[in-house]
């Protein structure tokens, strides 16, 4: 597996700066956001220059980026700001290849108005599902025309709550640009050890054949999210499994400060080497 973090982690608003970071604290790849250049994280528009910019800039600091975030909330109650995101997302995938990646993450959304990342009760209904169908149809049309792939990622918060939902939805979708982000932390919240191990062990199970990258990040006792390495979760077992299923691609961090980002990259390191 690559080592990997979120290039948002690091202050800067260029990608020579955010790269250049990004290796000097021990990783080898970076999931990229377009505020590192300076623009918002879904703008309306990327320059072939911004595009070629990002490029240069991982080859010069030997950064790789494995995949772009492109998050917006697909189930949002008001249509106009789905449509609003959808064409935002073709910003992006049309420039995702320049910029060195073929893979797009998505936020598969909630029916809060306000926080795409909070929970709603809603967010269980048919029609937020319908919704969500209808949008992954519209942007895997998307995908398909540039040939670039779209990462889901299981979130208790999101309409995609669970590895159940994601298999569903991928089997529905029956599209092998559908991909999956897999965060085991977003997997439980207070479970005990042994029903956690159970969760994350059934996620890769269900799941292994479509992981296109994985994230890391933890939870605290009470559930609160914290950096990886400092919560309860079992990465000896999270990796193992993941190794298990054949998944050798990027393991991405997120959820810490910049200043937390060496500390991890070598706990992260040796947990890798645990289970080589």
């Amino acid at each position: 597996m690559q080592l990997g973090i979120f290039a948002k982690t690091f202050d800067g608003k260029t990608p020579g700066s955010v790269m250049a970071a990004a290796k000097a604290a021990g990783f080898a790849t970076v999931q990229y956001n377009m505020a590192c250049s300076g623009l918002d994280s879904m703008p309306d528009m990327i320059t072939a220059g911004t595009a070629d910019d990002i490029a240069i800039a991982a080859k010069a600091h030997g950064v790789a980026v494995c995949a772009i975030s492109g998050t917006y909330n697909m189930i949002h109650p008001d249509k106009a700001v789905r449509t609003q995101g959808l064409q935002r997302l073709q910003v992006l995938v049309a420039k995702a290849r320049p910029m060195g990646t073929r893979l797009i993450t998505l936020c598969t959304g909630t029916r809060d108005p306000h926080d795409q990342w909070r929970h709603h009760p809603d967010n269980d209904s048919r029609e937020a599902w319908r919704d969500l169908v209808t949008e992954v149809r519209a942007a895997l049309a998307i995908a398909d025309r540039y040939e670039v792939d779209l990462g889901i990622e299981p979130e208790l918060a999101n309409v995609v709550n669970s590895a159940e939902k994601a298999a569903f939805l991928i089997k529905d979708m029956g599209s092998k640009r559908l991909r999956v982000v897999l965060d085991a932390a977003n997997l439980f919240e207070h479970e005990g050890v042994v029903e956690q191990r159970r969760i994350v062990s059934s996620a890769i199970d269900m799941l292994g054949p479509h992981i296109a990258m994985a994230h890391a990040k933890d939870r605290s006792a009470d559930g609160h999210f914290v950096a990886a390495g400092t919560g309860v979760l079992d990465y000896d077992h999270y990796l193992s499994e993941l190794a298990a299923a054949g998944f050798n691609g990027p393991l991405v961090t997120h959820g810490l400060s910049a200043d937390e980002a060496p500390e991890v990259a070598g706990f992260l390191r040796s947990a890798l080497n645990v289970i080589a």
